[in-house]
């Protein structure tokens, strides 16, 4: 039965017979689940319900789920929340497109909802331990995990989660290279299929954020942020 301390889900999708299957297992485990059958549906509910994670369908009618995203990312109160995408098409384009709005992960259908359960089991346990360590400050670029804001030259923002996630774990291993791989592996886990160019894709959305002169480029190699 849910209560207070039940992580909050809402679930978008178009099927109604994912929807119900869906919100049967997260009960199941405990959860508070609020569904919605489209984009614009989810954006308001979210408003409202302000959940940790969102299960989102990409291909929906009148509003897809990358347009969605963008548009509850854009909620102060929702900067931080988990959102992994659930679609029928396998394509690189759709999971760029996905990682570019702010996913946390990115789930072909058909669902098997034992495999999603352990999915976002994990993602809450990893949110937790990273807590543990809430701030890292670098010259005058600050990053608080307990916020997820990033304060760099006197102005302070909020990142997309993975986006955070990846600047965090840079900065606090200062001057040392990773590969895209070993970015992926720390970042999005072992157990989710990710292309190398999406890191590419959010060290650029960094940059353009915080400024050129933290991250470095080690060519045919990897990432770096660097304390000089």
């Amino acid at each position: 039965m849910a209560n207070k301390q039940s992580p909050k889900v809402l679930v978008v999708d178009d099927d109604p017979d994912i929807l119900e299957l869906l919100k049967y297992n997260l009960k199941k485990e405990g959860y508070d689940v609020e569904t919605a059958e489209d984009g614009m549906k989810a954006v308001s509910i979210a408003k409202r319900f302000t959940p940790e994670l969102i299960l989102l369908d990409i291909m929906m009618p009148q509003q897809d789920g990358v347009e969605t995203c963008r548009q509850i990312r854009e909620i102060p109160e929702m900067s931080d929340v988990h959102v992994i995408f659930l679609t029928a098409r396998a394509e690189e384009y759709s999971e760029v497109a996905a990682f570019e709005a702010g996913a946390d992960d990115y789930i072909t259908k058909p669902i098997k909802p034992r495999a999603l359960m352990s999915r976002i089991s994990a993602l809450f346990r990893k949110e937790s331990k990273n807590k543990s360590k809430p701030q890292v400050v670098a010259g005058d670029l600050t990053i608080d995990r307990s916020s997820y804001t990033v304060t760099a030259n006197g102005d302070q923002f909020t990142l997309p989660k993975k986006e955070f996630e990846l600047l965090y774990f840079l900065a606090q291993n200062p001057n040392k290279v990773y590969s895209r791989d070993e970015l992926l592996q720390n970042i999005w886990g072992t157990d989710v299929y990710v292309l190398a160019r999406t890191v590419d894709v959010h060290i650029r959305k960094v940059r353009e954020k915080i400024g050129d002169g933290y991250i470095s480029t080690v060519k045919g190699v990897g990432y770096k942020f660097e304390i000089n």
